[in-house]
């Protein structure tokens, strides 16, 4: 059946070989089960049913990815995504996080439809590569911050905005030891350094008494406060198309990146041959579309299925894997509920941490690439806003390229989005 599923001898790969390709991913990326719903919770959405979608949706995606593209990819709500939808969308626009769910529904449909036609082939090939680069920096710099001000270590300050907090508190102790195990085992090429880098300070907090022990398995708790509750109706409200342009622009890039990436690792694309890249872009679309009916944020690729394809995975059945394995973990809701804050913050700041060597693709030499790019990945942090540091950098890398005569390089995909923020600035601005 797996070979009929999977051409498991095309692929020169075996079962046993994608089993451990599976658990190998899994692993890697899954402290999304307890960092997805630290952060959709800010929102004031029930954070058992967050657990419990989560799973669901990287279950999900991670079949579809299986199934329709036979790749070993695995998919779950994407970091620096879910950071947008909470602390932009709903803490600082003031959107409910109904309408935020009916956003990321609309996105999807539209990621859809730009993947059916093409036009998202059409948009990636468009964007400079240096303000792609600058996104995934200023995405990390976002996360980075954001897992700073949850581990106590930047706090506010009224004479600086920002300052430093006490370092002889519990939490930013405890989050400065969970980043440098998480960092050491990295390093030592562990595998699954993040999540045992959560677990540890999660243990730790319970042994000092500093957080409680909820146990650890149980049945799975109810998904009815956050399933089907998108407000659809709500997220065609003017203000929130901005908001819709933000989550297809970082979908598309994200995810085209990611699965691209993976893929060439795999040998799964290669010049002059057929390859499944539009079935694999298919997939990741219509599981940002199921996420939000489940009641998450943008469901995506994950880099960290790059582990997997190392440990040999080459077909989808290193996805079904995965799959299975979030399903099991919906029965350890009260570990996922007993893990504070302060052990979910390194996870989020190592990270980050990664995200931005993509710094280095940046061509400093060219200052109408540098700057604009320097921009995008400064103001993601600074105005705690993915959206504002999209803005600014599509319209100053416009219109550096104008004005020092370099117009030709614009390309319309660029120049359109760009006077899509220009507008959303001059009558939309909130």
């Amino acid at each position: 059946m797996f070979e009929r599923l999977f051409k498991l001898s095309e692929h020169n790969t075996t079962i046993r070989t994608e089993l451990v390709a599976g658990v190998t991913t899994f692993l890697t990326m899954s402290y999304i089960i307890f960092v997805n719903p630290d952060i959709l919770s800010t929102t004031g959405m029930d954070r058992d049913a967050i657990f419990v979608a989560t799973c669901l949706a990287a279950a999900l995606g991670s079949i579809v990815m299986a199934l329709v593209a036979n790749w070993p990819i695995g998919m779950a709500p994407g970091m620096g995504l879910n950071a947008f939808f909470a602390f932009t969308v709903v803490a600082a626009l003031g959107f409910t996080w109904q309408q935020a769910l009916g956003a990321v529904f609309i996105s999807g449909l539209i990621f859809v439809f730009l993947t059916v036609t093409g036009i998202r082939s059409w948009l990636i090939q468009g964007i400079p590569h240096s303000l792609r680069s600058a996104i995934a920096t200023g995405i990390g710099l976002f996360l980075g911050i954001i897992a700073l001000k949850n581990a106590g270590i930047v706090v506010d300050n009224p004479a600086t905005l920002v300052g430093l907090g006490s370092l002889k508190a519990a939490g930013p102790l405890l989050a400065i030891f969970g980043f440098f195990v998480i960092a050491v085992l990295d390093a030592l090429r562990v595998k699954g350094a993040i999540l045992i880098g959560i677990l540890a300070v999660t243990i730790l907090s319970w042994m000092t008494g500093v957080s409680e022990f909820h146990g650890i398995v149980s049945m799975p708790p109810s998904m009815a406060p956050t399933f089907l509750q998108l407000d659809i109706v709500g997220a065609l409200h003017g203000g929130l198309i901005h908001v819709i342009l933000v989550f297809v622009l970082v979908e598309v890039f994200d995810a085209t990146g990611t699965l691209i990436g993976v893929a060439k690792r795999a040998n799964l694309i290669q010049e002059g041959k057929p390859s499944r890249l539009g079935r694999a872009l298919l997939a990741d679309s219509t599981a940002i579309v199921a996420g939000s009916l489940m009641g998450t944020s943008s469901t995506t690729a994950y880099v960290e299925s790059a582990s997997g394809v190392q440990a040999g995975g080459r077909t989808g059945l290193t996805a079904l894997v995965i799959a299975v394995l979030f399903l099991a973990a919906l029965f350890i809701s009260p570990l996922a509920a007993s893990v504070p804050t302060y052990a979910t913050a390194p996870a989020l700041l190592y990270v980050a941490g990664l995200m931005m060597r993509e710094l280095t693709e940046v061509d400093w030499e060219d200052l109408t690439e540098a700057a604009p790019a320097a921009l995008t990945a400064l103001a993601m942090p600074f105005t705690y806003s993915i959206a504002n540091g999209l803005a600014f950098g599509f319209i100053s890398y416009v219109v550096l390229k104008l004005f020092t005569g370099k117009w030709r390089a614009i390309h319309p995909a660029t120049l359109i989005v760009a006077i899509l923020f220009v507008i959303r600035f001059a009558f939309f601005a909130e």
